[in-house]
């Protein structure tokens, strides 16, 4: 049986890229970690070693604390670009087949997809950028930029997306 899809908006294929682009991350970060994972850990120490004496003060024990917390929180990019992406994916699909597609429907898409995308990268970001700064905080703070948005943006598709099926599978009116 050869059933025609219906096309569906622009804005819920965007959303769709965009989960897909974040589980790819996801993906490809895991393939690093697992083919460069010593190379990505020494430029994190190198990173921390070229600001041992003006960052840390020589606290070297400092240094490898902030090294090994920034490790953590590249695989937190992996993770989240992979579980969050998943997320808004499915979510988009319970968005096209149980909803009509209207503005909330196709805002919820992108903003869910785009917050996958744009949390994960906060996390890989953070993570490099820390050993520089002294402190998993200092890099967390300086891209708050990303990260507020990212996880908003996620948050808010959820939402969306919820609001959605409920209206639509639970409080549509009862037709004849």
């Amino acid at each position: 049986m050869n059933t025609p899809i219906p096309s569906v908006p622009k804005p819920i294929a965007v959303g769709v890229c965009l989960a897909l682009s974040a589980i790819l991350f996801g993906f490809i970060l895991g393939g690093a970690f697992g083919a460069v994972e010593g190379p990505i850990r020494r430029h994190l120490d190198d990173s921390g070693t070229a600001v041992l004496e003006t960052v840390y003060k020589g606290d070297v024990a400092a240094k490898d604390a902030v090294t090994r917390k920034s490790w953590s929180y590249l695989h937190r990019a992996h993770l989240h670009g992979g579980a969050i992406g998943t997320a808004a994916l499915a979510s988009i699909l319970a968005l096209v087949l149980l909803c009509p597609l209207g503005l909330l429907a196709q805002s919820s898409a992108v903003a869910f997809g785009a917050g996958a995308l744009l949390y994960s990268l906060f996390w890989l970001v953070a993570g490099f950028m820390a050993p520089g700064l002294g402190s998993t905080d200092a890099a967390k703070e300086t891209l708050s930029f990303m990260a507020i948005p990212g996880a908003g943006l996620a948050i808010l598709g959820v939402c969306g997306t919820i609001v959605c099926v409920v209206k639509s599978c639970f409080l549509k009116s009862n037709e004849a």
